[in-house]
């Protein structure tokens, strides 16, 4: 095979967020990275440093934007945006609303969960994987024979994997592979997708317990 045939696209997903108030924070501003989340961007940069980078694209929420940062400058490179990585859109955002919370026991949040197949509490799977697999093409096609990295949110990731391995989209949150500062490498041979990798740079700096934020 000609080695300018291959592609890899690493999606990763940002590093640890300031949140003590632990709300999820969806899609709102401000929300940055915590000194543990920069040390995580910092390994990621170190674990890629020798690999053949071309290309860094990050979702334009604040913390994939500072994920990224250290990949990108450890290259010689200009983080792009692209607003096809961001975060899924979530009705609940703003709200302390998590796996074991109690949330699920509020009337009032009950019009929002009658459809866990869809989701009818927020941006529909099929949505997410429709501009998630626009966003991955476009950065092969920005690194055509080399590699990429593309920053983006736990939720997305894990959705857009799951279609490539062709799994059903919906899901128990808790059963999620894909933990802070991973990686979900894809592998293309020309246009096609020919292996799905996933890799933990930055295990050892993994809190013992992770929020629901993405």
């Amino acid at each position: 095979m000609n080695g300018n045939d291959q592609t890899v696209v690493h999606l990763m997903r940002h590093g640890e967020v300031d949140n003590p108030s632990g709300v999820l924070y969806g899609r709102l501003p401000g929300y940055h990275l915590s000194e543990l989340g920069r040390r995580m961007a910092e390994r990621v940069a170190e674990h890629l440093a020798e690999r053949d980078i071309a290309h860094v694209v990050a979702s334009p929420l604040e913390r994939a934007q500072e994920t990224a940062e250290p990949i990108a400058k450890a290259h010689g490179l200009v983080t792009a945006t692209d607003p096809r990585l961001i975060e899924a859109a979530n009705v609940f955002q703003g709200k302390r609303f998590g796996v074991g919370d109690g949330a699920l026991r509020h009337p009032k949040n009950w019009r929002h969960l009658y459809n866990p197949f869809k989701p009818s509490w927020g941006e529909p799977y099929i949505d997410q994987v429709v501009r998630m697999m626009a966003a991955l093409n476009a950065a092969r096609d920005a690194a055509r024979g080399r590699e990429a990295v593309c920053v983006s949110h736990q939720l997305p990731v894990w959705t857009v994997r799951s279609y490539v391995e062709r799994r059903r989209l919906w899901h128990d949150p808790r059963k999620r592979q894909c933990s802070l500062a991973s990686l979900t490498t894809f592998t293309f041979r020309g246009d096609e997708i020919v292996s799905v990798g996933y890799s933990e740079p930055a295990r050892d700096l993994l809190p013992g317990r992770q929020g629901f934020g993405a």
